[in-house]
């Protein structure tokens, strides 16, 4: 199985580096290049160069073999894993250092990113290895029998343990079964806390001090390695004298005479613990989420795919809820990011209780939870949802003082073995959820294909692509509806209303696309459209502005909340040298009080450049008049659906009548929409209403068209 470790962000990148900087082994980051990246300071030391020597070099400049490291690259390449890989390193005084390379690959978008390279400097221990080898061939080429091998060994204790007690590593000499110590070096109290004298007396002690869990598997290596007689390498875990787990790599190899007849065995044990310990916390941080210490996307999102790959198999069935909290920007806003912060983590604990033993439960991102419901009917899924809802619901979050209830949306949606593609059923989770708030939250909603609601949805994604070509190729277009004066003739405004265009020059009219770019938060990169849009052709058109009263602007909530837009507003306004008086942008009514305070502040800013403010759809939401007085704006816009039966329905012709009435009072013009028809014109003469738009007074047009026409008159 291929070890591909994957990085979603560069904060990712400088975590690691934070963490790795100071570590004792060699470390360092490749491109697919084979360009080194970074390095750190045991890296630099040990061969001897500065940063601005090592850093940005190819590393084919340093290895000594080139056949080597164009097998390294290969490997690095195909994303595999290098374990212990031998190579021959060039240091800055000529030396060559010998070295033993770990690597992991980071991609993204299957696609290769960085490899990270651990490096084990062995130069002392090859250079001891091969006293070792030149002393074994000479008490091969003495023949000395098995009996005899330790007493010369003991009488050479003092130019051997000069050789043994110079490397970290343990070195253990036996009969080929194990069941009689030879020798061991003094290395063994470092690891094992016990000292030789003690393993001489009882070999067994060692066999004992293995982990249970590894145990059987390290015995099942040595038999093994018993039958063939070939070298072998292993991982295993040992408890010390005081207690500690210690990771132990051991390579074993049986030493022959000059008749080339096994001996005896020779084996080397080495401390990887802390190596282990910096590769278990890379890849829990790889696959946890750092605030609540749940499962993270990454994960969840490759455990999804595995159950995916299998319930085909299986034919088992699963769940995936989908959470996310109800207005948890009011905890953010009300006691800051801390606050909000310390909500997640306690809620992530919280959940963990909920949830059943064997499900997986992850924060997804911000305040979205995920939950992979095992081997589970779609009812059983339904009461795992329940009781998340239910948990959150009971959950009571406590900061400075104040205590807060929270909410949840929750998507529920069955994965079941005809389903294949995870894309889908993270679409079918998120549209589910979605239709959970919409319908009116804290509650579940679960995914049903038949869904009429849900298709809606589906297509509303769909055009999420559509309208980011349409941007990138420029296919919009500004069109401009009349608003006329009920009492002035003279007077002249326009509202411009957008239009796409699509692949094949057609009109699509906003009702189809603007839904799904405010849902999926492109709305703002319209807005950014419109404006510049219409800036540019007004300020190409100066006679037309001079002599209309003003050209309304649509702006939508999220761009009224971006003080970066409000500055690019500004900025235009002063570039183009339009009169500010000329603009008038329109925000709807449900925008302005679901943002009041923002919305104040943005439209008292612009209003002290020089524009005017419109607040659209008056009445659509209404509670209260009361917040009006609070709404700087200079235009209040009736709601068409008042407007359009005001003729025949008594109560729609005294709510336009009432707000009018409120309009002027508050020193506001009014504006009607929906006037269809001559008989409504009247009847908004008759009450007092200031201006109109509708089909009865104008149809849209496009904007350069009406452009055209003022400049031929």
């Amino acid at each position: 199985m291929k070890d591909v470790f994957q990085i979603n962000t560069e904060s990712e990148i400088e975590d690691l580096l934070d963490f790795i900087g100071n570590a004792s082994e060699s470390i360092h980051l490749v491109d697919g290049d084979g360009v080194i990246l970074w390095a750190n300071k045991t890296e630099l030391d040990n061969l001897g160069y500065t940063s601005d020597e090592y850093i940005g070099q190819s590393i084919s400049d340093f290895h000594t073999e080139p056949t080597t490291i164009a097998k390294i690259l290969q490997k690095l390449g195909d994303f595999e894993t290098l374990k212990n890989y031998p190579a021959e390193l060039r240091a800055k005084d000529g030396s060559v250092r010998h070295v033993l390379i770990n690597s992991n690959t980071y991609q993204k978008n299957d696609r290769f990113i960085h490899t990270r390279c651990f490096s084990r400097d062995i130069t002392e221990k090859v250079q001891i290895e091969k006293e070792k080898e030149e002393y074994v061939k000479l008490l091969q080429h003495k023949n000395w029998e098995l009996e005899d091998s330790r007493k010369a060994i003991v009488q050479s204790e003092e130019k051997f343990n000069l050789l043994v007690d110079a490397i970290d590593e343990v070195f253990w000499m036996s009969n080929l079964d194990l069941t009689e110590l030879i020798y061991v070096s003094p290395g063994c109290e470092k690891i094992w806390g016990l000292k030789a004298e003690c393993l001489y007396q009882s070999p067994r002690i060692f066999i004992d001090a293995i982990h249970p869990e590894d145990r059987n598997n390290y015995l099942s290596i040595v038999d093994t390695y018993h039958l063939k007689g070939q070298p072998y390498e292993c991982e295993y875990r040992v408890f010390a004298s005081d207690g500690t787990l210690r990771w132990i790599n051991e390579r074993g190899y049986r030493v022959k005479n000059k008749e080339t007849k096994p001996t005896y065995m020779a084996r080397v044990c080495s401390d990887i613990t802390e190596g282990k310990k910096a590769n278990e916390k890379l890849n829990y941080q790889a696959s946890h989420d750092e605030l609540t210490g749940l499962i993270n996307r990454r994960e969840f999102e490759r455990r999804a795919k595995h159950m995916l790959s299998t319930i085909q198999q299986d034919r088992s069935e699963h769940a995936l809820c989908y959470l996310d909290l109800d207005q948890f920007k009011v905890i953010n806003d009300t006691c800051g990011h801390l606050a909000g912060d310390e909500l997640l983590r306690q809620l992530g604990q919280s959940l963990q209780t909920v949830v059943r033993h064997r499900d997986t439960l992850a924060r997804l991102g911000g305040d979205e939870f995920g939950v992979l419901v095992e081997h589970c009917s779609l009812e059983q899924a339904e009461r795992v949802a329940t009781s998340l809802l239910q948990g959150i619901q009971n959950f009571r979050f406590s900061w400075e003082g104040k205590s807060f209830r929270v909410s949840a949306s929750i998507g529920l949606v069955a994965i079941k073995d005809t389903m294949s593609d995870l894309t889908e059923l993270l679409q079918q989770a998120d549209g589910a959820c979605y239709m959970a708030k919409d319908s009116g939250r804290n509650r579940i909603h679960t995914y049903h294909p038949e869904d009429a609601d849900l298709t809606q949805r589906h297509g509303e994604m769909l055009w999420v692509s559509r309208i980011t070509q349409a941007l990138e190729d420029n296919r919009f277009c500004l069109y401009a509806q009349a608003i006329v004066s009920l009492h002035d003739s003279t007077e002249q405004h326009y509202e411009l209303l957008l239009r796409m265009l699509n692949e094949q020059g057609d009109i699509v009219v906003p009702g189809t696309f603007l839904p799904a770019a405010e849902r999926y938060n492109l709305i703002e990169k319209v807005d950014a459209w419109v404006i510049q849009h219409a800036f540019d052709l007004l300020a190409a058109h100066p006679a037309f502005v001079e002599q209309v009263n003003f050209i309304s602007i649509n702006l939508s909530g999220q761009s009224l909340t971006n003080g970066g837009f409000l500055n690019s507003i500004i900025s235009q306004i002063n570039a183009s040298g339009i009169e500010p008086s000329k603009i008038c942008f329109e925000v709807t009514e449900t925008v302005a009080i679901s943002n009041m305070s923002t919305a104040i502040t943005f439209i008292t800013i612009l209003k002290q450049v020089g524009c005017q403010f419109a607040l659209d759809d008056f009445g659509s939401g209404l509670s209260s008049f009361g917040y009006l007085k609070k709404l700087p704006v200079n235009y209040l816009k009736i709601d068409g659906m008042f407007v359009k039966n005001m003729v025949d329905d008594p109560i729609d012709h005294a709510m336009v009548k009432s707000i009018n009435d409120i309009g002027h009072v508050m020193g506001m013009k009014t504006i009607a929409e929906f006037v269809e028809n001559d008989d409504i014109k009247n009847k908004l003469i008759e009450i007092g209403v200031d201006y109109a738009q509708g089909y009865g007074i104008g149809k849209p047009e496009p904007l350069e068209k009406i452009l055209r026409e003022y400049s031929r008159t």
